[in-house]
């Protein structure tokens, strides 16, 4: 799955920039609350979508769909 470009319920844009600053910051350590009050992300909609979607294009990628034989 690709980082999600909006919010699937309100459409505010959440993608590029935000969804991996998100991403890096979590990873990192930081409280998920703090970086969403620095992120000026106030909907329970958007948290919602931002804690629940994973980036999974770079686990997929190794697998090969069709065999050439």
């Amino acid at each position: 799955m690709l980082p999600p470009v909006r919010c699937f319920t309100c459409g505010k844009p959440i993608g590029g920039k935000i969804f991996l600053e998100f991403q890096r910051r979590t990873q990192r350590g930081e409280d998920p609350k703090k970086v969403f009050e620095d992120l000026n992300i106030k909907r329970y909609c958007c948290r919602t979508v931002m804690l629940s979607s994973t980036i999974l294009i770079d686990d997929i990628a190794f697998y090969n769909r069709f065999e050439i034989p």
